[in-house]
């Protein structure tokens, strides 16, 4: 303690000289505009690029968790290309079985609600983009749902949590077919429907979409099997299919313009018009 004493007595006069600078530098600033302005642009310079540092940071440490995703994604593709059954006709790199790139356009989500029974998820293009009404809508997992309504720059989509959506899906080993529907019970899971008992299912089996389906490409992926249960009175399985995707936590999707589905549309409503 003595020191210090001794420190401040030593050096008074250049202690009583800074003080009386800041008082005097903080005054000026507080009395002219153009000097304050400065300031808090100097600050705002100087907060804004700690801030871009500390953000670098953050995005050098969440690369990890990126890689691991381009990593899954690779394996994906590369099963798909030693799985076709001509291997002299490789698909591109850039394709989903049974989409062509240019049938396939990148959003954004920017609102995704899953409390309720009906959720619909927003994305950050619309019509403009060409985005319309009943386009199927997925991402590098599986399937997110089906765009509902558009306008030029936003889409509305109904989620697969949502109580009102019905999927045409199949076992992918036996070519089983079922509906996807949700029972709007956990986020995690949905149900697929109307499953013949004589399907062989057992805990684990891959669940993707059918032929059926005028919105989804067959064999996109939906989930696996997590329960079964049987229906006495209708001889049908139910089952629970636990999601590829965690619907909880959405980024960048791929809305699906499949060209075949007004053809198909249209030509099933002229056979029940003959009918």
């Amino acid at each position: 303690m003595q020191q210090i004493f001794n420190f401040i007595l030593k050096n008074s006069n250049r202690l009583l000289f800074l003080l009386l600078l800041v008082i005097s530098l903080s005054l000026t600033i507080q009395s002219h505009s153009y000097h304050k302005s400065k300031i808090i642009s100097s600050a705002n310079f100087f907060t804004g690029g700690i801030y871009e540092k500390i953000n670098n940071i953050d995005e050098y440490f969440g690369l990890k968790s990126q890689n691991d995703e381009l990593a899954k994604e690779n394996a994906r593709l590369k099963t798909l290309l030693f799985n076709q059954r001509d291997t002299t006709k490789l698909p591109q790199i850039d394709s989903i079985k049974g989409v062509n790139k240019i049938d396939i356009l990148v959003s954004k989500v920017i609102r995704n609600p899953y409390s309720s029974l009906e959720n619909f998820i927003t994305i950050n293009n619309g019509s403009t983009s060409g985005i319309k009404p009943n386009m199927g809508v997925i991402n590098s997992a599986g399937i997110i749902g089906i765009v509902d309504n558009t306008s030029k720059n936003y889409a509305t989509i109904i989620s697969v949590l949502n109580v009102n959506i019905k999927i045409n899906a199949k076992i992918k080993k036996s070519n089983h077919f079922g509906s996807l529907v949700w029972n709007g019970k956990s986020t995690g899971f949905a149900q697929l429907i109307d499953v013949p008992r004589l399907a062989g299912v057992r805990k684990g089996d891959t669940i993707v979409t059918g032929a059926e389906s005028r919105v989804f490409p067959e064999n996109i992926g939906i989930g696996t099997i997590d329960k079964v249960y049987i229906d006495n009175e209708t001889n049908y399985y139910t089952l629970d299919i636990k999601l590829f995707n965690d619907m909880t936590n959405l980024g960048h999707v791929y809305v699906i313009k499949n060209k075949d589905a007004d053809e198909i549309i249209n030509l099933e409503n002229k056979s029940k018009k003959d009918e």
